[in-house]
């Protein structure tokens, strides 16, 4: 996947997580912190990442994805608290995130 799409599909995922992590801030306002800092930190590594030369690049789309997996994290604990319902849009975006993350870390080229 081209990186640009990717960085859409993020803002889209944040665009989605957002409400929801507002939702959380009722509830637990540090899981809701934690959660944005996560969002944004996934956006922040692939805007870094589509720049970086040589070995840095892989470290930046690692990173973005160490962040879509703790964001995903704080979604399934929100809903195992009770915190929120399940919303798939937002689970589904930041899943397609995590998945294209994975293929650009892992894959060989």
């Amino acid at each position: 996947m081209n990186t640009f799409r990717l960085y859409g599909l993020s803002l889209k995922a944040a665009r989605l997580v957002g409400p929801v992590a507002k939702s959380i801030g009722r509830s637990d306002p540090d899981l809701a912190r934690q959660l944005r800092r996560a969002l944004c930190s996934v956006h922040l590594n692939l805007a870094e990442g589509m720049d970086a030369r040589g070995r840095n690049r892989p470290l930046r789309y690692q990173s973005a994805l160490g962040s879509a997996n703790e964001c995903i994290a704080a979604l399934e604990v929100a809903e195992a608290l009770d915190y929120i319902a399940r919303d798939e849009q937002a689970y589904d975006a930041l899943q397609h995130v995590r998945a294209t993350l994975i293929r650009l870390v892992y894959e060989p080229r």
